[in-house]
């Protein structure tokens, strides 16, 4: 049921039950820090609206059903750190997964996530790029080097595509994000972070979407699109990659049936017959 209806006196009531789609991308990833840390993945990315593609490659959801006078819990995941998952981004039944953190040389080793994070080095299997979560997002990409001469790292998964692979050199470019329309404009969230490598030059470039480069002071990604945090590139410590961005929820629904009734301040627009709520922080929604 959705839209305002009539009962039998002429009057106006809410419907009981109601349709809401969203977009739900959990924070990103830290990339990894030293000598050429691995990209940090971009958090998970979950969407229902118009048909769009979800991460990982996973098709579009259902909407959610909202039950009226019933308060949802909105939780907008923070950015990992320096070789740092991301924390998850929760509404109602939704719960995309924080990125996986990228490699540091003899440090850390990567994480999978909602995208994986960037691996080091081929030498040291278990520091390979790690894996994304199914419907969310892609797989961090490998480490390439010898450790002495030349070494990368792999780029961080992203929401659209697989982090690059490390060469000799580049580093491994980001996973690209996904573009949604939910805010009326098509805007691209959740790209991996770049690696980085032991010579402090030719690094891997950032995900589209707003994930970030590789370099000698690695770039953050993007605060509320989910994407990842650029691996560290030359010399350094273990906590010198970048910080991967926070996440966002964005919720969709007939301007007939929003409630009003917020917290945590969320951004509310219009757009045709729709009402927009964008929450880049954490807060409710009482349908």
């Amino acid at each position: 049921m959705s839209g305002i209806h009539l009962n039998l006196l002429g009057s106006t009531f809410a419907p009981a039950e109601y349709s809401a789609n969203f977009l739900v991308i959990a924070g990103g990833a830290g990339g990894g820090g030293r000598g050429y840390g691995g990209g940090g993945g971009a958090g998970g990315y979950r969407a229902s609206y118009n048909s769009e593609s979800s991460g990982g490659g996973g098709s579009s959801e259902s909407a959610l059903t909202l039950t009226a006078a019933t308060q949802y819990t909105v939780t907008v995941g923070a950015g990992g750190g320096s070789a740092t998952n991301g924390s998850n981004s929760v509404f109602a039944t939704i719960t995309s997964i924080g990125g996986g953190r990228g490699s540091s040389f003899d440090e850390v080793d990567g994480s999978s996530g909602g995208s994986g994070g960037g691996g080091y080095s081929p030498n040291s299997p278990a520091n390979a790029g790690k894996s994304g979560t199914a419907n969310q997002g892609y797989a961090g990409g490998n480490g390439a080097g010898d450790n002495a001469s030349y070494s990368s790292g792999g780029g961080g998964g992203g929401a659209g595509s697989a982090g690059g692979n490390g060469a000799n050199p580049p580093g491994g470019a980001g996973g690209n994000g996904v573009a949604s329309t939910i805010t009326a404009s098509s805007v691209t969230r959740a790209g991996g972070g770049g690696g980085g490598t032991n010579t402090g030059s030719n690094n891997g470039s950032g995900g589209s979407g707003g994930g970030g480069a590789a370099a000698a002071s690695p770039v953050a990604g993007t605060a509320n699109t989910g994407s990842g945090g650029g691996g560290k590139s030359g010399g350094g410590s273990p906590t010198d990659g970048a910080s991967g961005g926070s996440g966002i929820v964005i919720l969709r629904m007939l301007t007939s049936d929003y409630s009003g009734t917020t917290t945590g301040s969320p951004s509310v627009t219009t757009s045709g017959s729709d009402t927009i709520l964008t929450y880049t922080g954490s807060g409710s929604y009482t349908a």
